[in-house]
């Protein structure tokens, strides 16, 4: 199962995303009016995903998926907003590591495709870093039996 968190300080895009989401079983959804809410809880628990709104009080979203990234680095990032401006979408993407950015209002397909190919991308990134990490065990042992090559 993977844990999803939605965070937007708007209760009924809240609800509309949650509905939206929740049609998938394999998915648990966490969603947040408050980012600093939202960022306590990643102190917590671990999720796959994060997807956030751009303009809100306290943190903004951009803000939010920095904090995410320092402390979960493998959850997919998600901005949502209905601003888009290069700098922001720059900033998104270098600042934050945003995986996309869907701008309001959203198609359901298109976010819903989006988190799923997230999620793809980040098994694939988990897997590799397990499998690169059997392959260091690996080398060590063959080390520490004489091996040289």
């Amino acid at each position: 199962m993977y844990q999803i968190m939605v965070v937007d300080d708007e209760d009924y895009i809240l609800k509309s995303l949650s509905r939206t989401l929740r049609a998938h079983t394999d998915w648990s959804v966490e969603t947040y009016t408050s980012s600093m809410e939202a960022l306590r809880r990643a102190r917590t628990t671990v999720f796959d995903a994060v997807i956030t709104d751009y303009i809100m009080p306290e943190l903004n979203g951009l803000e939010l998926l920095k904090e995410i990234r320092e402390i979960q680095p493998d959850a997919i990032r998600i901005l949502l907003t209905g601003v888009i401006d290069i700098d922001t979408l720059m900033s998104a993407i270098n600042e934050a590591g945003a995986f996309r950015f869907i701008p309001k209002p959203w198609e359901d397909d298109q976010l819903l495709d989006s988190i799923g190919d997230g999620l793809k991308f980040r098994d694939i990134i988990l897997e590799n870093k397990m499998l690169a990490e059997t392959v260091r065990e690996q080398k060590e042992a063959l080390k520490s039996m004489g091996y040289k090559g």
